[in-house]
């Protein structure tokens, strides 16, 4: 057959052996729309023996010995000698290819152990993952192909199958990705024995959301959901998703799918190679052959604007739908709304509006996601779960490939702490008109000036034209780039041009929007070199390197801080790579001058506050911005095991402070709400969810010494037959009765509102969370719980 030329939008690699021979599967949509899957058979694994510098003239031996290795079911094909880089030195390095890739790992163990290699590298690569960046494959990107059309063979749910004779360039012309069919998911299950168990309870709603605006919801036949699950296969193969996306999916709706399917006896037969099922990967994420499954929970859990990352609160969050303006059902009562028929059309609008907000999140996080897919090579489905050190690796793969660079193996290390960045002393109290300064990607740009990196530091030896930190007196070479700069820069200069590129569009087009999100995603990768170098998992750890970051960022701090000095600046605050200072346009246009001149770095206005409050403690402060929103930087208002209610009354206390700068407002208004408060409560009225305190359970309980009140509330799930784990995060209230505050907590999900002890959290997390900010103004415990000019206490006032 001929051959022909096609353009490929690339979603996903896997691989399959077939006999003796892998095969590498390349997923992808072509230029009419098509999806098709691409295989190419002529790749074979390998990896890299390093030959000791002593037994160079040993070399025929050293191959010798490696061919004796050689098995019948994978044997080693061949052996080429080739000069490489490894941590920045040449080396002679011999590259062993065999069939199987499963032989690769067996392989390695053997030949280390051989006299003469001195290290056995790059054996732990996926093999898909080497086809991608040997060939400069990236997923979300288009790619064209030299293809012979093959005879479909059935095995696949896809409109053509091809053979891939020919690798070529990526298709830069294209900017925009095909129409890609997007799927969101949400299943409801019954649980009337608390935490549900796929071997005993049924899933009795799945939920769906397409990109065509289609919203369908299967339901179970009472409690039977054979016809439900068959249902949603059937719905997923006719739709025929390219990407499945839901909300803590990975952990949960995608596992108990398939556990319940399991139970059974039914194949969860939905992915684009018929007959296997979705099952767990690497780092953790669902797989599901052909088709990326992306969990929208990994992405909420890096956005630290989001304190409680529920479903409801991150839609709120990204603007798609008000929590205020949808259902909410206590997800303990969902087989009460199940079971009562009046209830359950309200259950079917709560589970319609969970997967119209994982539909609505998905919109804002897709672009994002797609492009550090594109950056870092990683597929879709894994980059979420990935964490940022791993996405920031993959990338470094690909610039030590084209370096010529040998990738070290990774050696876990236990923690070594060092000294971090400089934090300031803030002058307490209340500043009016306070700019930040935000030094621009400043470890980066460290990085860059000084030329930093594991194979450019020099340890017991003399340098006599080498950069110097100032501190801890590691030294960096100059003569030649370090490989973390050769990263950077091509990540910096990347984002230069695609921030140029951005120009020629309008920000209401599809190209902006996409643009825009690869910027920030190149940004992000390069903002995460230095703590990657920090990182014990990290293939090129260097705790000496990520020192002499920190060493050179607080030099450059305290320059900045002298500098504004200089010009007649206030210096209120200084912390890791930013300075707040009293606001004068004038003198802060020239501190951005001298700190481009004098430094090196780029700094800008990043935000100016009207006001901002400071303790005497570090890293903590309110502000009060220019379009009047609260910052809460540090306080109980931002931590998670503080109840709402404690959290709101302190935010609100802030506001009130910083806008009207009169405290007693402040104290009128604590005094009224726990007055609404007690009221609520006489009423039967109040909203338990404010009172619940959270907090993760950190070793096994019976490792706990002292029986804490969320220890307390774990040993009463597990009665209940929920399963508790290290890492789980138990929500609590405090209810009234006698005896230690450990023994009156209560599970949220078994407490009665009406059993509150409301005394508890008005002086244990309310008044203490407000005292932080009132107390600067004179104003004390005993104040805001003795006598007041009524001669009541708060307390007494707001009980009456």
């Amino acid at each position: 057959m001929s051959e022909e030329i096609v353009s490929v939008y690339v979603l996903d690699a896997s691989y399959e052996v077939v006999g003796t021979e892998p095969h590498i599967i390349v997923w992808g949509v072509d230029e009419n729309g098509r999806r098709v899957l691409l295989r190419d058979r002529r790749f074979k694994p390998y990896f890299f023996a390093i030959v000791d510098l002593k037994h160079l003239d040993k070399l025929d031996v050293i191959k010798s010995s490696i061919k004796r290795l050689s098995r019948p079911k994978s044997p080693i094909l061949s052996i080429q000698e080739v000069d490489k880089l490894f941590m920045g030195k040449p080396v002679k390095a011999l590259r062993i290819e065999t069939s199987i890739p499963e032989f690769v790992r067996e392989y390695r163990s053997d030949i280390a152990k051989i006299p003469g290699v001195k290290a056995v590298v790059e054996a732990d690569i996926r093999f898909s993952m080497r086809y991608l960046i040997d060939n400069d494959i990236s997923p979300c990107t288009w790619h064209k192909f030299k293809v012979v059309k093959k005879q479909k063979t059935g095995e696949y749910r896809v409109d053509e199958e091809l053979e891939i004779v020919g690798v070529l360039e990526r298709d830069d012309s294209k900017i925009l990705p095909p129409k890609l069919r997007i799927m969101a998911f949400d299943i409801e299950v019954y649980n009337p024995h608390g935490a549900p168990k796929p071997e005993r309870d049924p899933i009795i709603i799945i939920s769906m959301q397409n990109s065509e605006g289609e919203l369908i919801q299967l339901q179970a036949q009472g409690k039977d959901d054979r016809k439900l699950l068959k249902d949603f296969i059937d719905y997923v193969n006719r739709y025929d998703p390219d990407i499945v996306v839901g909300y803590n999916s990975n952990n949960f709706d995608w596992p108990y799918l398939i556990e319940r399917s399991r139970k059974l006896g039914i194949k969860l037969d939905l992915s684009r190679r018929r007959g296997v099922e979705p099952s767990k990967s690497v780092y953790g994420h669902v797989s599901i052959p052909g088709r990326l499954h992306l969990d929208l929970y990994d992405f909420a859990e890096e956005i630290t604007e989001i304190k409680v990352k529920s479903l409801d609160e991150v839609a709120e969050y990204f603007g798609v739908m008000k929590k205020s303006e949808r259902v909410n059902v206590p997800w303990y009562d969902i087989y009460r709304y199940w079971d009562d028929e009046k209830l359950r059309p309200i259950l079917l609008r709560y589970a319609r509006d969970d997967v119209i907000a994982t539909y609505g999140i998905a919109e804002k996080i897709l672009p994002f996601a797609m492009q550090l897919s594109s950056i870092t090579g990683l597929p879709l489905d894994q980059v979420g779960s990935a964490s940022v050190g791993f996405r920031l690796e993959w990338f470094l793969l690909r610039v030590a490939r084209v370096r010529g660079e040998l990738v070290p193996n990774r050696v876990e290390k236990e923690y070594e702490s060092y000294r971090g960045a400089i934090v300031l002393e803030p002058k307490r109290g209340v500043h009016e008109n306070i700019a930040v300064l935000d030094f621009s990607s400043m470890y980066p740009s460290i990085m860059l000036k000084y030329n930093i990196g594991p194979d450019t530091l020099i340890i017991g030896e003399e340098c006599l034209d080498c950069f110097a930190a100032p501190e801890t007196g590691y030294i960096f070479r100059k003569d030649k780039d370090s490989f973390f700069k050769v990263a950077l820069t091509i990540l910096v200069n990347t984002r230069r041009q695609v921030r140029e590129l951005l120009k020629k569009y309008s920000p209401e087009t599809a190209e902006y929007r996409i643009l825009d999100a690869r910027q920030r995603a190149l940004k992000v990768l390069a903002n995460a070199c230095y703590g990657y170098m920090a990182w014990t998992g990290a293939r090129w750890y260097c705790k000496e390197c990520a020192e002499a970051v920190a060493d050179f960022g607080r030099e450059t701090i305290k320059k900045a801080i002298s500098l504004a000095r200089n010009i007649g600046l206030d210096v209120i605050y200084g912390d890791t790579d930013s300075l707040f200072v009293k606001y004068n346009k004038e003198a802060v246009e020239k501190l951005i001058d001298a700190v481009e001149k004098e430094l090196g770095l780029e700094i800008k206005v990043d935000k100016v506050y009207q006001r901002v409050f400071f303790t005497e403690a570090k890293k903590r402060y309110i502000g009060l911005t220019a379009d009047g929103r609260i910052d809460v930087v540090g306080f109980e208002a931002v931590r998670g095991d503080w109840a709402e209610i404690a959290k709101e009354m302190q935010e609100q206390v802030a506001e009130i402070v910083l806008k009207t700068m009169d405290h007693r407002k402040a104290v009128e208004f604590v005094k009224n709400e726990i007055e609404k408060i007690r009221k609520l409560a006489a009423n039967n009225a109040i909203d338990i969810s404010k009172f619940v305190i959270w907090k993760t359970i950190t070793k096994p309980l019976n490792e706990y010494e002292v029986e804490a009140p969320h220890v307390t509330a774990a040993k009463h799930l597990i009665k209940l037959g929920y399963g508790i784990e290290v890492g789980d995060k138990v929500g609590y209230v405090i209810v009234k009765g006698s005896g230690k505050i450990s023994e009156r907590a209560k599970p949220y999900i078994t407490a009665d509102p009406k059993d509150l002890d409301l005394d508890y959290y008005v002086e244990h997390q309310i008044i203490p969370a407000v005292l932080r900010i009132l107390e600067y103004f004179g104003v004390s415990e005993k104040q805001l719980k003795g006598i007041g000019r009524s001669g009541k206490t708060l307390f007494e006032y707001a009980k009456k």
